[in-house]
């Protein structure tokens, strides 16, 4: 099985002991690729250097996370636009709108979101997309933009299934976390991944959160990590009534397709 993780938070303070051990945990099971998450001007600069020093095997996305949206400023763009400018740097984002924990206003969230989606528009490059209890206005402002708007995709799907076609209709890709192994609160999903088209499914860990729950043995810490991405990968692929291989295949062809990715 080789496969690419579209999602990982490697610049998290828990990554800082063992990373270089991380990335070759998961190289030994297959996972041929990284996308390594900007959430923030900081923290982009930090995936960017990151990826920098795994060229082909890693690569980064820019922006700022609707947690930290309170941080924009006038000058946010433009930190932006220079490591948007970098080879390694495949993605506007992690961009969108989060209404669950509300860590930053929703005028200041909506700002930033869209000067992001700006930035996609302007660049010709993909959107990584987060919303969470935010569907309506998160729908609202995407649709002003997206016959200007190239790929983008709802990384870390949790939505019910009137937002899931409401995502396909809008012509999004789809990030399938170990939420789907979560018997407390993503079952639901299990009767929604099989609507997704195979050339709009990726898939992700958003390490170090959300460790499957179903994985055994179960590691000592709760720190995800990409090497888990071969579990989900097995899971979705049971619920799409596909083999593991399939999946890993279709997932690669699309992140690959997404992001531009040499082959």
């Amino acid at each position: 099985m080789q496969v690419i993780d579209i999602g990982a938070n490697l610049g998290h303070e828990s990554f800082r002991g063992d990373l270089d051990e991380v990335i070759e945990r998961a190289a030994k099971v297959g996972v041929e690729g990284i996308v390594v998450t900007g959430a923030s001007e900081a923290e982009s600069g930090a995936a960017q250097r990151l990826a920098a020093r795994y060229p082909g095997r890693l690569w980064a996305t820019a922006g700022v996370h609707p947690h930290l949206a309170r941080d924009w400023t006038n000058t946010s763009a433009d930190a932006l636009l220079g490591l948007l400018g970098r080879p390694e740097v495949v993605a506007v984002g992690e961009a969108g709108l989060d209404f669950n924990r509300n860590f930053s206003p929703h005028a200041s969230q909506e700002r930033a979101f869209e000067a992001q989606i700006e930035l996609a528009i302007e660049l010709e490059m993909p959107l990584f997309m987060h919303e969470r209890d935010a569907s309506e206005r998160f729908v609202a402002i995407l649709e002003r933009h997206r016959h200007r708007l190239g790929p983008a995709v709802v990384h870390c799907f949790t939505g019910d299934e009137r937002e899931l076609d409401t995502y396909l209709d809008l012509d999004l890709h789809i990030g399938i976390t170990g939420w789907i192994c979560d018997e407390r609160r993503g079952t639901h999903l299990h009767s929604l991944v099989g609507k997704i088209p195979s050339e709009r499914l990726m898939v992700e860990t958003d390490a170090p959160y959300l460790l499957p729950r179903d994985l055994r043995p179960r590691p000592k810490g709760r720190r995800n990590e990409p090497a888990n991405l071969p579990h989900i990968v097995e899971r979705v692929a049971r619920l799409r009534g596909e083999t593991a291989e399939q999946l890993a295949q279709s997932t690669t062809r699309a992140a690959r397709a997404f992001f531009g990715l040499e082959t």
